[in-house]
């Protein structure tokens, strides 16, 4: 109910209407060109491709709204984006120019963004020769010439890659003059508009017999479960207290007030799920290039597939010991603690009972490291608990799984979130 009342007081507001309406009309493009197919392609063989698990490119699926599996302009979705996004991150790291750039305020982010953008293009346009020569080859259409085979492969690459490019685009669109961030909320769209077809897919399944009472319930539970966890825990954070000391600079005097650093439960959000998805993922991709009978498809998928037997106890435990992983890897990449120590000294702030330096850095990576592992154990039980109820119901077909539930609730309340911040900041400009 809180939700509907900050939108309705949200749609009150001329200037919050018109970003409201702008991101819908946009999402509404995107939904268009969710459902325009990509040409030169045979849909009765792309089917075939999609009958059995889909590895992999379930995420590719995942992000695109089933973009992927019918092979529509968006089919890459903005997964190039994301890859882009998070290896400049990484980079940032380990170059010191690009650590520069990034210091170097909104001039930096504007230069770093610029090499985002290439950088998709370029990933884009590398995911579209693979699939196209790789995953879909024998679903591209022959043409009577050599001449024109070339010419159709050509188009199907340049239609893939400038779709994602598009969708970049679209989303910076949503940045700039919508509400809310334009990369999640078309992630947001793709996986919601699915949500209805499943819906109606338990039920015919359920009308039939296939599944019990009992399976939908526990379903309904976890979903359940699954929103009002994952807003607690996003929701949730660890304050620490911090005081700053009163300095004079000029005939001024600055500092002596009091505040807190917030350290999310969830600092890493969903990332941490889809890398571990993607490293289990890949065994079972690759067995797509290869013979049914090989030796290698038969071991991946009895002992690494979460419909094998063992290979869905063995695939759960890595699932949790890879989110676990990667929940701290991820946390202490974005969260620097030295860096965080270091700030804090330089404008005579300090943690009560804590000493500057040295032991501030150590004070904070141990609530850290605390805090981490309750968020990493929540994470790993969400995208965990799915393979387990589809162990015990497999007529169910959960295609929502704890992923799917994790962004959709995490965009949906930063959204709100910063709806809210607009209202708050335009009353305070008509106050003024």
């Amino acid at each position: 109910m809180g939700m509907l009342e900050t939108l309705a007081k949200a749609w009150k507001i001329p200037e919050l209407r018109k970003k409201i309406v702008f991101t819908v009309l946009m999402i509404a493009v995107f939904r268009i060109g969710s459902n325009i197919p990509v040409p030169g392609m045979d849909r009765a063989l792309l089917e075939d491709v999609f009958q059995e698990g889909q590895g992999l490119f379930e995420i590719f699926d995942l992000f695109s709204g089933g973009s992927f599996q019918n092979f529509t302009i968006f089919a890459l979705s903005i997964t190039p984006y994301i890859t882009a996004s998070i290896i400049l991150n990484l980079l940032t790291i380990a170059i010191p120019a690009l650590e520069n750039l990034a210091r170097q305020g909104t001039e930096g982010r504007k230069k770093i963004a610029q090499i985002t953008r290439y950088l998709t293009v370029a990933l884009g346009l590398l995911q579209a020769v693979g699939l196209t020569f790789g995953l879909f080859r024998g679903a591209i259409v022959p043409a009577g010439t050599t001449g024109q085979n070339v010419l159709n492969v050509t188009l199907i690459i340049l239609t893939l890659t400038a779709g994602t490019a598009f969708l970049m685009w679209l989303g910076e669109q949503i940045n700039e003059y919508g509400v809310g961030n334009g990369i999640s909320l078309l992630i947001f769209a793709g996986i919601v508009c699915r949500i209805p077809a499943a819906i109606g897919g338990a039920l015919r399944t359920y009308s039939n017999h296939g599944i019990s009472i009992v399976s939908l319930i526990l379903f309904c539970a976890f979903a359940l479960v699954v929103i009002v966890g994952t807003i607690l825990v996003q929701q949730g954070q660890r304050r620490i207290p911090v005081q700053y000391a009163k300095r004079v600079v000029g005939r001024k005097m600055y500092g002596g007030q009091n505040t807190h650093i917030p350290l999310k439960v969830n600092q890493a959000g969903v990332i941490p799920v889809i890398f571990a998805l993607s490293l289990l993922q890949f065994p079972l991709t690759i067995t797509y290039f290869l013979k049914s009978t090989s030796g290698f498809s038969h071991f991946v998928n009895k002992y690494l597939s979460p419909s094998g037997d063992p290979g869905v106890w063995i695939y759960c435990a890595f699932n949790v010991v890879l989110i676990i992983f990667f929940t701290y890897f991820y946390t202490a990449i974005t969260f620097n603690v030295n860096e965080v120590s270091e700030n804090m000294r330089a404008n005579g702030g300090f943690i009560p009972g804590i000493r500057p330096g040295r032991a501030t850095v150590d004070y904070l990576g141990r609530v850290m490291s605390r805090v981490t592992f309750v968020g990493a154990l929540f994470l790993a039980a969400i995208a965990t608990l799915p393979y387990l109820i589809n162990l015990a119901s497999p007529n169910l077909n959960i295609r929502f799984g704890g992923t799917a539930l994790l962004i959709v609730v995490g965009v949906a309340l930063d959204t709100m979130k910063q709806i809210e911040n607009q209202m708050v900041m335009r009353n305070y400009r008509g106050f003024l």
